[in-house]
């Protein structure tokens, strides 16, 4: 089945293609139901329409017309698929309505389409950022440099605000261009939206309409365009936190939690419901006031993966802190904002407390040592990055909702995303992820944003499905940055499989069931512990390989799986090694930084985290070629270069490197060798280019300190203790000091216990 395509023309990638037709069979193929949908990708021939959508009238349904209704031409009438409920077309649409004439949203190649809607427009967006001037000169320099940089880049009619914050929280007036003033707020208390709008002159009294408040907010939040020289010379000016640190021993106070509530609460008061983006940008852990994450002292040392799960006096803040950051998230929540939190430090600063508010808002997170590193210079920068119009790559508050027919309900959805509560038909009993509800609130999507969605087969008894088709429909609505609102509506079906579920296999996309599976047991993480998550892993990689693979009870050699499933378990072995379920050599704000990500990239970006992509460059063979992540691919004449998503490693043998090192590539008759050195280059380049976060760029070579990256990814298939000759093993290729397991030694251990009777 040819699963890109329809992924190119709807954003949708399902695990299974072809669907079991009792709740029964439903668990009998292990891997759950599920599918994977980007709302804003760029489909192919995406049709956008100015006007409103018909929706379908029945209880509870509000479908909206689509492909697979079916259309009676001579009574002007539509049935809906999802409900069954007759509707009458508009006076207009019938018309002029024939089967050669149609709307666009019934045209078979239009089962995406996205309406503008009319008469709706909605305020131009509002970038607040919130800076940590507790940082030292040469970082703070080169942070203020990308605020500079990003406010060039800004539509002209944006509004931007600016707060500060060290051992107190400053928000700065924008409107002043002879005296900069701000408003000091103590770093040790939370504030709501009420005390920040009250502070700050604008939440009066007796001001019903919030008329005079909304003058008075003016001062703090400005289209770029009146305010672009103040901010500047604002930032040119500012210098760090005054406040006297305690000495060499102590942190520098930071009231990052503190910090956080007094922009939210300025937003709360001026702009709920808008398009609005709140950025932190954070140099070091919280040590003041509400969500301190570590004490002043430096012999504190922050808390560890270690301590967390044994509750040493080092986590004692952690619990605390976790329910403050959760309690913003909600506040966030409630107004459709979306948070940022770009943190640049060599030591943790607490992104696993304050986690919860960018995943539950949709908002970005980029984890990097400095604010130098193109890791948060080119990525701050990506994100005001217009497209083709001129408009933001963005979509603001989002609300997307799941309409399923009547045969099976969604239990879910994973990723930067929160449930609305909303009760319906398509809602199931059983949980996965955000459930409970049939839609979810996203503060901001980009193209790449991708929501993985579960369902559950509600039918008990057979007979009634086989041959019929199931039908989904999603539903995004959402502030476009040209200061519209739009609804994309997807509508997909697939079939029903007979009883003996014959050919369900056939319709098996091992891809999308990797990924599915990992945001299942990264999302289990957060509850389990991850050996628990590992286990249920193997069992579910066990039983499915049992039901579907060909073979003979108790002869693993007769072992065979088909080609839709073939790759599925390399898929779970990476997904086993990665540090997405392994807590062991990564810090808890690594941890909580690469789970986030990999709930919400699209089904490529995912799998490149799992399996890490691996090319070769060799004079041998011309152009690049992919060769396996294995040890035995660390050859000494060739180049590779790794794609691990968060990473990008150039990596030479040792061949090429002493070539390197005796400077070949500067002398004319080895011009072959300096364009196998530059190819490499030239190809990474273009990955820095294309990603959000931008990865992080390392160069190195066999037996270099940084090819760490390399071999702990790659396959061991030969480590220290396989090789027959002594230490060392072969001779051609690099050698893996682990005592991890094989890629072979997994397949043969998963074939035996799957063929044992």
């Amino acid at each position: 089945m040819d699963v890109r395509s329809s992924e190119q023309i709807n954003g949708v990638r399902m695990a299974w293609n072809i669907w079991p037709s009792t709740r029964l069979d439903a668990t009998r193929i292990i891997v759950p139901l599920g599918c994977l949908y980007t709302p804003l990708k760029e489909t192919e021939g995406l049709q956008l329409v100015e006007y409103e959508p018909v929706t379908c009238k029945g209880r509870e349904c509000g479908a909206v017309l689509n492909p697979y209704c079916f259309v009676d031409f001579h009574s002007k009438s539509w049935t809906c698929p999802f409900c069954h409920n007759r509707n009458q077309f508009p006076p207009h649409y019938a018309e002029h309505i024939t089967e050669s004439n149609l709307p666009a949203e019934l045209l078979q190649m239009c089962t995406t389409i996205e309406y503008i809607i009319p008469q709706v427009m909605t305020p131009p967006p509002v970038f607040l950022l919130v800076l940590d001037i507790a940082l030292i000169e040469e970082e703070l320099d080169q942070a203020k440099d990308s605020l500079q940089q990003s406010l060039a880049m800004m539509p002209q009619n944006a509004l931007v605000g600016f707060i500060t914050f060290g051992a107190m929280c400053y928000v700065h007036e924008l409107s002043s261009t002879t005296l900069p003033k701000a408003y000091a707020f103590r770093g040790g208390k939370e504030y709501t939206a009420q005390q920040v709008a009250y502070q700050l002159g604008f939440g009066l009294k007796n001001d019903p309409r919030g008329t005079m408040g909304a003058q008075a907010a003016r001062r703090f939040l400005l289209p770029v365009s009146e305010c672009e020289f103040t901010l500047n010379s604002l930032l040119d000016d500012l210098s760090r936190d005054a406040w006297p640190p305690g000495g060499h021993d102590r942190r520098p106070f930071r009231c990052t939690g503190a910090a956080l509530s007094v922009a939210l609460g300025l937003v709360e008061a001026t702009c709920p419901q808008q398009s609005v983006r709140v950025s932190l940008i954070v140099g070091g852990p919280c040590n003041v006031g509400p969500g301190m994450v570590v004490g002043e002292e430096l012999a504190e040392t922050i808390r560890s993966h270690l301590d967390l799960q044994k509750e040493t006096p080092n986590a004692k803040y952690t619990k605390k802190s976790l329910k403050f950051y959760a309690s913003l998230a909600s506040r966030a929540v409630a107004c459709g904002f979306a948070v940022d939190i770009f943190a640049c430090s060599l030591d943790q600063v607490g992104l696993y407390e304050m986690k919860v508010v960018s995943d539950k808002t949709g908002g970005y997170m980029v984890m990097s040592d400095s604010f130098s590193m193109h890791v948060f210079k080119d990525s701050f920068r990506k994100m005001f990055e217009p497209d083709e119009n001129g408009y933001l790559k963005l979509g603001f508050n989002a609300k997307t909702e799941v309409f399923t027919s009547r045969e099976f309900k969604c239990c879910g959805a994973v990723g930067g995303l929160t449930s609305l509560g909303k009760k319906g038909p398509a809602v199931a009993e059983q949980e996965i992820g955000e459930g409970n509800t049939c839609q979810w609130v996203v503060g901001s999507l980009d193209r790449n944003s991708s929501i993985a969605f579960y369902f559950d087969i509600a039918n008990q008894q057979e007979n009634k499905q086989q041959g019929k088709q199931a039908f989904l429909q999603f539903q995004t609505v959402y502030l476009h940055p040209s200061g519209r609102k739009r609804l994309r509506v997807t509508s997909v079906s697939h079939r029903y499989t007979d009883s003996q579920m014959s050919d369900i296999a056939q319709g098996f996309d091992q891809e999308a069931a990797a990924v599915l599976m990992a945001r299942y047991a990264v999302f289990k993480c957060e509850q389990e512990d991850p050996l628990d998550v590992l286990r249920w892993v193997d069992r579910m990689l066990i039983r499915l390989v049992s039901k579907f693979a060909d073979y003979r009870k108790d002869e693993p050699a007769s072992f065979q799986l088909s080609p839709e499933m073939s790759i599925f378990p390399q898929f779970m072995y990476h997904l086993r090694r990665s540090n997405f379920l392994q807590t062991f050599n990564a810090s808890p704000d690594e941890t909580a930084y690469y789970r986030m990500i990999i709930l919400r990239e699209n089904t490529m970006n995912s799998l490149v985290m799992i399996q890490p992509a691996l090319l070769q460059y060799s004079f041998d063979e011309g152009p690049p070629q992919p060769v396996l992540l294995d040890a035995t691919s660390l050859k000494p004449n060739v180049i590779l270069l790794m794609d691990t998503f968060f990473h990008c490693v150039i990596w030479r043998g040792e061949t090429i490197q002493a070539w390197y090192d005796a400077g070949y590539q500067e002398k004319p008759e080895y011009a072959n060798f300096k364009a196998l050195l530059t190819a490499p280059a030239e190809d990474a380049k273009q990955i820095l280019a294309d990603r959000f976060p931008v990865p992080k760029f390392i160069q190195t070579n066999a037996g270099g300190s940084q090819a760490r990256f390399l071999t702990s990814k790659v396959n061991p298939s030969q480590t220290h203790n396989s090789g027959g000759n002594g230490f060392g093993g072969g001779s051609d290729s690099s050698v893996v000091i682990t005592d991890d397991v094989s890629l072979k030694v997994f397949m043969e251990h998963l074939i035996r216990l799957a063929v044992q009777s």
